[in-house]
């Protein structure tokens, strides 16, 4: 039986749905960040001035900025209010956005892009540590749940929203957006927000180092590092040839392609927050299984399409992703019970790192896979497949494990 299988449901009292959206908010922000500067390279580039390799290593250095402030960050994510720490990697993460819209130049964008993923890499860590702690094992489903949905509302409202700002003013407006909205979001977790340090009354260690190297070094926490860093590796090796598989090797034209994404943005919107909810009632284990056993199947379904028609493919892409946010979802709850009240911070940001680094390597992988033919289509894009199917299955092995550790 899954241990963490709840029958009764608590309901959420006012501040800790209040808590909720508001750490659901600023991942909002942050992925939007993220995911927003993909689109606007073609008016950045000729603005700019510079190259598609310049555009690409600008896009990269936000994540190797944010793997290494990661691993810096772990010895210290413990040793102070984890509201104070969210504020002030927060407002830098704020700062390197507004260095975004302030930009004119390539070295300009570049710098930009670093300073907001030192910031912005580890404030993903400090989001789980404070869900951690204020919400019992029971209700960490719902809440990832919740949380996880800035995905699908990032892809859904942010996109398009910024891609319409840039259309009408120009490609610094959706910086100066998000700036707009993050602004109010952090005073307001500034003043309503109550300090979250239960985990200052325990000993700590006495040095930065220390932590670090005491958080590496627990065994018991290496399964759970070896699990977080399969979990992102299908989305990284498939997502960024998704576009020109359905245009090249399905078939689809450039102009249906934003129905597909919003109508599967829309859809996962709802499916997060019914995952969450079947996590906490039916097992976070339990959830798991399904979503690997869907995420296989579609998979294989997904990597060998042929010509098919539009509804085919939505519906391909709807069921992949709900998949995917089956085995999100409750393995992050399922996680979170792990490490020690003491080390939440460094050991979720070590594992932010070590996904980061992870997905470096395997969208690597998929570009050593996948060669183009002579009329455009992609091959051997099946192969991705196996590897995915393959890592999914190994990731259910290892959750396996991870489940027993979780004290019942």
């Amino acid at each position: 039986m899954d241990k963490t299988a709840k029958a009764p449901r608590a309901a959420f009292t006012r501040y800790q749905a209040f808590v909720v959206a508001m750490l659901a908010f600023l991942q909002f922000t942050l992925i939007l960040d993220f995911m927003i500067i993909s689109p606007l390279g073609a008016m950045m580039m000729p603005d700019l001035h510079i190259t598609p390799e310049q555009f690409g290593l600008a896009v990269s250095s936000y994540a190797f900025a944010a793997g290494l402030s990661g691993l810096l960050a772990a010895g210290f994510a413990d040793r102070f209010d984890r509201k104070r720490l969210l504020l002030f990697f927060y407002a830098g993460f704020m700062l390197g956005t507004l260095l975004c819209a302030l930009a004119t130049t390539y070295p300009m964008l570049l710098m930009a892009r670093i300073v907001t993923g030192l910031f912005g890499g580890v404030i993903g860590s400090v989001v789980l540590a404070i869900a951690t702690d204020l919400f019992p094992l029971e209700m960490r489903g719902r809440v990832m749940g919740y949380i996880q949905t800035a995905f699908a509302a990032s892809q859904v409202l942010g996109l398009p929203a910024g891609l319409f700002f840039a259309n009408h003013w120009s490609w610094h407006a959706p910086f100066l957006a998000i700036i707009s909205v993050a602004v109010p979001a952090g005073l307001l977790i500034a003043f309503a927000m109550k300090p979250v340090n239960a985990h200052l009354a325990l000993k700590q260690d006495r040095s930065a180092f220390m932590h670090l190297a005491h958080t590496v070094g627990e065994r018991r926490y290496w399964l759970a590092f070896m699990l977080t860093m399969l979990l992102p590796t299908g989305g990284y090796m498939l997502m960024p040839f998704g576009t020109a598989y359905m245009v090249n090797n399905i078939g689809l034209t450039m102009a249906v392609l934003p129905t597909i994404y919003l109508i599967t943005g829309l859809s996962t919107v709802f499916v997060g927050p019914l995952v969450g909810k079947a996590a906490d009632r039916f097992g976070k284990f339990n959830t798991f299984c399904f979503g690997s056993i869907v995420t296989v199947i579609m998979v294989a379904v997904w990597t060998s399409l042929g010509h098919v028609p539009l509804w085919m493919v939505i519906v391909v892409n709807v069921l992949l992703f709900a998949g995917i946010f089956s085995r999100m979802i409750p393995a992050q709850a399922l996680v979170s019970a792990i490490p020690a009240l003491t080390q939440r911070g460094s050991f979720n940001a070590i594992s932010a790192s070590l996904q980061q680094l992870a997905g470096g390597v395997s969208a690597a992988v998929a570009g050593v896979v996948i060669a183009q033919g002579p009329g455009g289509a992609l091959l051997h894009f099946n192969w991705l497949g196996y590897i995915v199917m393959t890592t999914t299955l190994t990731s259910l092995a290892l959750m396996y494990f991870v489940h027993r550790q979780v004290p019942g």
